[in-house]
Order: C-alpha cells, then sequence, then structure tokens
C-alpha cells in the first residue's frame, strides 16, 4: 500500500504498537505477524500514533488486562523521530561511518535520496565483522588461531546444578571437569572467557558421567586448554560453577492473573528509553548486559545509536526512574530474522557496570539441558500497554503468570499455523485473557526452579493481546546461549 505522503510531516512514536487495525492517516505497510498469519507471509499496518502519554489504568489490587509484546517500531525509521531532511540523512551517514570506523563494527552503507520524497535507507549494521580463520584452525583447542577467537568461544556451557562443561578438541564432545585440582583462578579464568569480571561461586557435585576432564597445564589460556580427558574423576566428583549471583527476589509475593508488581519482585527487569520515551524492555544478565528483543532496533533507523538509548532498572513505575544506565554498545544477532523473527534477540553493553542491590539484581540464565515441561506456570513482566491496539503505556510494571505451551499446539492451524520455530517458546492461554502486549518488547519470561528464577524466554511476537489461540511467542533463551555467551566474551576487556 502507499506509503506517507512526503509532504506530511513525519509521526513520532516510540511505543512499541504492532497491530492490525483499519487504515488510518500516518501508516506504513510492514511485514510482521497478524491475526491468523505466518510471519513472512503477509503485511499488516501499523498505526504511527502521536507521541504517547503514560497514563495510570489501573488500581494496585485489581487484574489488569492482559498485554503484548510486539515489534518496537518494525523497521520504520519514522518510529524513532523521522527521517527528515536529506542534511540529517546526510548526518546520519557521517555519524554511521564514523561509528564504524571507530568501533570496528561491519558497516555497510547505503543511501536512497529521492529528491521528492526525501526517502532514505542506510544499513547502519552493529553486527560483528566475519572472522578471518586459517585452513589449519582447530575448535576448542585452546589456542586462538581466528583472528577475533570464534573458534575459542563456544567452547563452555553449563548443565543443570552448574554443571561446567568443556568440548574437547579431540572429538568434539562435551565433558564435566573433575572437581580434583579445581581452584578460584580456574573459576575465574573460566567465567572471564564468558564475558563475566569474574566467577561467584563454584562447589563439587556427584556426577553419573563414566568420562570427565582432568587437569593438563597450569599456564594460563582457555580452560579448554587446560584439560585432557580421562575415564573417570576421583570420587566422581565434578565442578559446578556460577559466575553470577542471580535469579533472587526480594519480594515473593504474587498475584496469580496479573497485577502490579512490588519493588523488588522482578529486579532484573529493565525500561529500555529511546530518547526519553519507554520503547521495549529487557533483562539483566550480568553487571555489564542487558538481553533485549533484536526487533527493538530496525537496522534503517537511528535505533542503532547506542547514545539514543537509556536503560532504567529497579523501578516499578515510569514516574519515579533511577539514574540511568548508560549503553555503549548495541550488538545484534547476526542471524536474526526481521521477516519471521526467529532468533529475535539482542545484546546490549553497558558502559560501566552495575552495581546489585534488593532493587536490582540479575536473572539466571538457563542450563544448555535445562527442561520446561509443558503447563508449566511461569511469569512474563513489563511496562507495556494493557489494551490491543493501545498507544499508551503502563505507568506501573505489571506481572502476569502464563502456562508453558507446547510447539506443536503453537504450531497448530488454529493458533500460528507453523510459523513458531525451534528458537522460539510459547506461553499464555489458549483461551485468552493472560498475555503481553505492545511494549513489553525484550522483556523476560522466566520460570522458577531451585529457589532462582531463570531466564526462558525473550517477549518477541504474537497476535493480538491476549486473544484465543494467540498466545505470546517468546525468543528461546536456551538456543540462543552459545551466541550470548560469545558476544559478551568479545565485548569484555
Amino acid at each position: 500500500m502507499a506509503k506517507n505522503d512526503p509532504n506530511d510531516p513525519p509521526p513520532s512514536y516510540s511505543v512499541a504498537v504492532h497491530t492490525q487495525p483499519p487504515l488510518r492517516s500516518y501508516e506504513e505497510v510492514v511485514y510482521g505477524v497478524g491475526p491468523g498469519l505466518i510471519p513472512s507471509a503477509y503485511p499488516q499496518y501499523v498505526p504511527q500514533y502521536r507521541p504517547p502519554v503514560v497514563v495510570t489504568r489501573i488500581q494496585p489490587s485489581s487484574i489488569p488486562p492482559s498485554r503484548k509484546r510486539r515489534r518496537c517500531c518494525d523497521g520504520n525509521a519514522q518510529c524513532y523521530g523521522g527521517s527528515g531532511g536529506t542534511l540529517l540523512v546526510l548526518g546520519l551517514l557521517a555519524l554511521a561511518i564514523w561509528l564504524g570506523v571507530r568501533y570496528g563494527t561491519r558497516l555497510a552503507t547505503a543511501a536512497i535520496l529521492n529528491s521528492e520524497s526525501n526517502d532514505y535507507k542506510d544499513e547502519n549494521l552493529s553486527l560483528p565483522s566475519s572472522d578471518t580463520c586459517p585452513n589449519s584452525t582447530v575448535l576448542c583447542d585452546g589456542i586462538r588461531d581466528c583472528q577475533r577467537g570464534s573458534d575459542e568461544t563456544k567452547c563452555v556451557r553449563f548443565g543443570e546444578d552448574g554443571g561446567l562443561q568443556v568440548m574437547t578438541s579431540q572429538d568434539g564432545r562435551f565433558l564435566p571437569v573433575c572437581f580434583k585440582n579445581w581452584n578460584k583462578r580456574y573459576a575465574d579464568l573460566t567465567c572471564s572467557q564468558l564475558g563475566f569480571r569474574e566467577s561467584y561461586i563454584s562447589k563439587a557435585v556427584t556426577s553419573q558421567d563414566s568420562t570427565g576432564l582432568t587437569f593438563t597445564s597450569s599456564s594460563p589460556s582457555y580452560i579448554q586448554g587446560l584439560v585432557n580427558d580421562r575415564s573417570s574423576c576421583p570420587d566422581q566428583e565434578t565442578v559446578s560453577l556460577q559466575c553470577v549471583e542471580c535469579g533472587q527476589q526480594q519480594s515473593t509475593s504474587r498475584i496469580i492473573g496479573g497485577s502490579a508488581a512490588k519493588v523488588g519482585q522482578w529486579p532484573w527487569q529493565v525500561s529500555l528509553q529511546f530518547r526519553g520515551s519507554h520503547t521495549c524492555g529487557g533483562v539483566l544478565i550480568s553487571p555489564d548486559f542487558v538481553l533485549t528483543a533484536a526487533h527493538c532496533f530496525p537496522s534503517n533507523s537511528v535505533a542503532l545509536l547506542a547514545n539514543n538509548w537509556k536503560v532504567y532498572g529497579g523501578a516499578v513505575s515510569l514516574d519515579q526512574l533511577p539514574a540511568p544506565f548508560l549503553v555503549e554498545r548495541i550488538i545484534l544477532n547476526e542471524n536474526y530474522d526481521s521477516a519471521t523473527n526467529d532468533q529475535d534477540v539482542a545484546l546490549l553493553k553497558l558502559k560501566s557496570p552495575v552495581s546489585f542491590d534488593a532493587k536490582v539484581h540479575p536473572a539466571c540464565l538457563p542450563a544448555f539441558n535445562q527442561q520446561v515441561e509443558n503447563g508449566r506456570k511461569c511469569w512474563t513482566s513489563g511496562f507495556g500497554t494493557t489494551e490491543y491496539g493501545s498507544a499508551t503505556v503502563s505507568r506501573e510494571l505489571l506481572e502476569v503468570t502464563v502456562d508453558i505451551i507446547s510447539t506443536q499446539v503453537c504450531n497448530s492451524p488454529s493458533v500460528y499455523r507453523g510459523a513458531v520455530t525451534k528458537h522460539m517458546l510459547c506461553a499464555g492461554d489458549l483461551n485468552g485473557g493472560k498475555d503481553s502486549c505492545q511494549g513489553d518488547s525484550g522483556g523476560p519470561l522466566v520460570c522458577e526452579g531451585a529457589n532462582r528464577w531463570y531466564l526462558m524466554g525473550i517477549t518477541s511476537w504474537g497476535s493480538g493481546c491476549g486473544g484465543r489461540n494467540s498466545p505470546g511467542v517468546y525468543t528461546k533463551v536456551q538456543s540462543v546461549l552459545p551466541w550470548i555467551y560469545s558476544n559478551m566474551a568479545k565485548e569484555m576487556p
């Protein structure tokens, strides 16, 4: 359909709204999910509202309508302040080029300047450059062969109870590490190569594996360069390692079905604000990093400029915000597919480390094999809207419990007709009524286990808000764990 009249003033809109209402005066055709539509197949119309006003809409004791996450802008640069004239375009392109040179990102900038419409398109990508590796590269041998070290960045993972597993260069197997001779130096080394500043705690656990890894060297290196396999570990003790204190709540009082959250209840929840307006949610996972959704940062807009964003943690009201955390870099998953929302994840590197307290605390990343059974009750939270298609965000942080729904059910003809990939997780209520909503994009889906809260999903997409057979769809964190850890490692000094 037709774009905006070039003579009209550009609309301004910074809150995530991804709807399919009748045509309005300010709209653009985008590709995404509408009721009953597969993400990559059909266009839908997104209203461009005037700047939203945050309004009070619930009492603390009431149960609010459910809310939907959604694409924060779906690739429309106008959502983040408009394209402006030719001078603005040239200025943005110049800034993009400078950022690429300054920070070493892969920057491909292409402009189309039309004298009639003044539209522009650029590809200001904040994605890591392709690594250069020799033909003799051996993965996970503790020797950095590739220029950026990508051959050594996906060699460590955690099982249940923090069980440390390291990939062997001999056959590519992940094996547990024997606890004998393990110490704090090895623990810190392991955590640092995953992008953490140091280790938090490690201990011995009993393992049933018949083969474990023992230490063969004491010289500094990657942990995978210090171990070798053997038949079994002494006393069957292997290493359990935790790199950051995580998943703890100050407040545990919750209301099933949805309510306003209390201080300290979801301390990993953050508000991502673009030029002063809440735009997406996010999840604190360490002192230096926040996880969110890739679709919050359209690749053809100024949304990719880190200095346009501020991160607010520990807040349960947008009217009482603490000092913000500043963003140093936005890292998008290079495998993110904007047409299908597959692998919808981004990582924000903060300019300075966050100090944890009762209000600000990270969620735990899940184990690679952590199971979340169908029907399990988990929780999602955010400052998103409380009505489908609304242009106003919630003044208060809202929470709601949702049930995990199997991918098979979610892909059935009556729900999303095959649109849910292996990198996604469905949660909600097929009867409707409990869901996330616009503006919740990038926020957490957390499930409780072993007295901790684990980040199982990142709010991504769905059809409507809380409708029948329209559950929320979340990026499955387990499936992007290698990407998360490897990019955290690349960004740490």
